[in-house]
């Protein structure tokens, strides 16, 4: 039932975000709101939201309730940061790692949370969320890569982020590193030439050659490799090994 929860509130998150977004595409398919418009992917969320509620109502999964909640409460804060943020566009890495830790790490949090949740007590729950909370930040550092990479198997074009206006880790640091004059001019393409793709290639470009990437990359695997240290404080078994390759997997993806 945890999963069934789980499963619902992530799709309707998706459909929201798509709207919030203006995404045509999700993993290189139609998004809902491309094929029948906002009215009806905002509905649709709503749908799936409140169905997943309902499975912890029904079977007083009340615990389980209690934490995809509060997720829910983290990823909508975290998306309004990121659009307070995006307006600036020149913020402090803290700031960056606060969004996504509400925006996405919240989400696999809150699968880790609710697994343990099912069959265990308070002080695992709170481990296993601090564990996905770690796992969902690399995580998203390892979308971020994507976005700066010249051929990928997202489904989305390289420089979505920068079109939607997305402060990404490789960028921040690139901002931290340029000189002041190629500062403003990739505030500039961020904010007013997003959609050029001979101005995009350049601030890519920027990034690569400021570093960016092995930095991103670096902080990633800090993230992977503290939450696998956390995760060895329970005893080896199975259940222990699928979860660090889930971890594994999370940043060794190609898409």
């Amino acid at each position: 039932r945890a999963a069934t929860l789980i499963e619902l509130m992530h799709t309707a998150t998706l459909v929201h975000d798509d709207v919030v977004d203006d995404s045509s595409q999700r993993r290189g398919r139609f998004s809902i709101n491309a094929l029948w418009k906002n009215k009806i992917a905002v509905l649709a969320g709503d749908y799936l939201l409140s169905r997943g509620l309902l499975v912890a109502l029904e079977n007083k999964d009340y615990h389980l309730l209690e934490i995809v909640s509060g997720a829910v409460k983290e990823m909508s804060e975290g998306e309004l940061l990121q659009i307070e943020k995006a307006r600036k566009l020149d913020i402090e890495e803290a700031i960056y790692y606060d969004i996504i830790r509400k925006k996405t790490a919240t989400l696999l949090a809150s699968c880790f949370a609710t697994g343990a949740a099912s069959a265990s007590d308070g002080a695992d729950v709170k481990k296993m969320w601090n564990i996905g909370e770690l796992a969902g930040m690399a995580f998203q550092i390892k979308d971020d890569l994507f976005d700066f990479s010249k051929e990928n198997a997202t489904g989305k074009p390289t420089g979505i982020d920068i079109k939607e206006k997305k402060m990404t880790l490789p960028l921040i640091y690139a901002l931290n590193k340029v000189s002041a004059g190629e500062k403003r001019k990739i505030i500039r393409i961020v904010k007013h030439h997003n959609t050029d793709h001979e101005k995009v290639d350049w601030l890519v470009d920027k990034v690569l050659e400021s570093g960016g990437m092995e930095y991103a990359r670096k902080k990633m695997h800090e993230l992977t490799d503290s939450a696998i240290k956390l995760l060895h404080e329970f005893p080896e078994n199975e259940a222990r090994q699928a979860l660090e390759q889930l971890i594994e997997y999370s940043v060794d993806r190609k898409k």
